[in-house]
């Protein structure tokens, strides 16, 4: 223990002189050591400071063409240590969507057609007119969907910084079979109409944005729309509390942020529709506060709005749960407006919550969605009601059985990639916003990048950057 302070004594007292410190560098040489990372480093000068840009990631500092910069030659010739620290450089990529700009001689689709439509609505395009894109600003499109956009069209939004979206012959069938049932008067190309639609197929296929378009396209009609972007949120986090009246597990968080997102674009037309039903609503166990004593109910009163009830739901998380229950009932009595309800990662109501429910000390029970109030009520197609749920194969939920429960069996209609006529938009339209390079644009290059991707939107996009 003694030994370590005495031999620093000895060489304090040795006169042992200290190296002398490094030289300053020449001015010539000053400019490229300062553009080394690793001098910065050596200066005390660390990393730079951190931007607000969402997007951040590690890359080789080379030019994005693939083309190694010039600073990264100096940095080889100063010395071997810069060159594995050009893996830390960070790279910022905008996301904000630029302002829509148009030029005649730049927006031209494939055989010369004009590769944007000017319109505010999606119910002015034929099938003759099908295979061309629509620009919103992202102001437009949160204020016609404020319950949420599908993380695949947000994506597409970033990446091309342009919030628009590609009309396709999918979704005006889509469109045109429930405009039938309004109207219908209205002659499509469809055989077969149907009040409930499964939208199934591959993943990156444009089932969520193509359910987006449609609940936009409806309410720019007047429907009252129910729309859920994420329904898997019914069926994670949050409080959970199994009610003894029913026997099925309420969610009163979920719950409340329902009849929230309901109430965003729906406000003034819940005002104008009375309620139908006026049974008194049992009241639950609120938000992480248990029971409500001295009443296990609450009443409407006679005269109240659709809009008075969800505002019931809202100040009273007893009554959240048994609001949205009552909620749905009243919707299918609503005649004096079309009403859709639209559901999104409909597939994630068929499988296993995230909840568990205690059977021993030692072991917990999951939880089916179909145990909890608020999917049990909203899960069925069997009713006379306008539905259509969208399967989400990126919410990790596995693989469903053909024949689902509460589900017409020819309720499941399958979307399809795109086509090879809808690639040749899609590649103009990348061309249009500079991820593919003008000069490098071929026939030959855009097929390629179809058929490596075998029509998967998200692959296409991310192929079109090498082209």
């Amino acid at each position: 223990m003694l030994l370590r302070p005495l031999l620093r004594r000895a060489a304090a007292c040795s006169g042992v002189a200290r190296a002398p410190a490094l030289a300053d560098p020449p001015a010539a040489l000053a400019s490229l050591l300062l553009a080394s990372r690793s001098y910065a480093k050596a200066k005390g000068g660390g990393k730079p400071a951190a931007s607000s840009t969402s997007n951040r990631g590690k890359v080789r500092a080379k030019d994005p063409r693939g083309v190694a910069s010039a600073d990264d030659a100096d940095g080889d010739d100063l010395g071997g240590g810069g060159g594995g620290d050009d893996l830390d450089a960070e790279f910022e990529m905008p996301t904000d969507p630029l302002p829509p700009t148009y030029d005649p001689a730049l927006d031209v689709g494939p055989g010369g057609r004009p590769l944007f439509a000017f319109t505010d609505t999606f119910g002015s395009f034929a099938h003759r007119n099908a295979n061309v894109y629509v620009d919103f600003t992202l102001d437009e499109w949160n204020a016609m969907l404020p319950e949420g956009l599908p993380a695949g069209m947000m994506k597409e939004f970033q990446e091309t910084r342009r919030c628009a979206v590609m009309v396709r012959k999918s979704f005006l069938d889509l469109r045109d079979n429930f405009r039938r049932i309004v109207d219908p008067a209205i002659t499509t190309n469809l055989k077969d109409i149907k009040k409930q639609i499964v939208l199934d197929g591959p993943r990156s296929c444009g089932k969520s944005i193509a359910l987006a378009m449609l609940v936009h396209w409806a309410r720019t009609e007047g429907w009252l729309v129910f729309y859920v972007p994420q329904g898997k949120d019914w069926t994670h986090g949050g409080f959970f509390y199994r009610n003894e009246y029913s026997d099925l597990f309420d969610t009163p968080v979920q719950a409340a942020k329902i009849l929230q997102d309901f109430l965003k674009y729906n406000e003034t037309r819940l005002q104008q529709l009375p309620c139908q039903i006026f049974e008194p609503i049992s009241l639950g166990e609120g938000a992480g506060v248990g029971k409500k004593k001295g009443a296990d109910r609450v009443e409407m009163p006679e005269g109240s709005t659709l809009y008075d009830l969800i505002q019931t739901g809202i100040t009273n998380t007893h009554a959240s749960v048994g609001v949205v229950i009552r909620l749905r009932k009243e919707l299918s009595l609503v005649k004096d407006v079309p009403v859709l309800f639209a559901i999104d990662q409909y597939n994630s109501w068929f499988t296993f919550s995230d909840f568990q429910e205690p059977v021993t000390v030692r072991s917990c029970r999951p939880i089916h969605a179909k145990e909890l109030a608020t999917v049990n009520a909203y899960r069925s197609m069997l009713h006379n009601d306008m539905m259509v749920g969208a399967f989400s194969h990126s919410t990790a939920v596995g693989k469903l059985r053909q024949e689902l429960p509460d589900v017409p069996s020819d309720a499941r209609l399958m979307f399809p990639r795109y086509t090879l006529e809808e690639a040749e938009t899609v590649c103009h339209y990348y061309m249009r916003q500079k991820i593919i390079r003008r000069e490098s644009f071929s026939e030959e290059k855009w097929k390629k990048i179809y058929y490596l991707s075998n029509g998967n939107g998200s692959e296409m996009r991310w192929l079109a950057a090498f082209v």
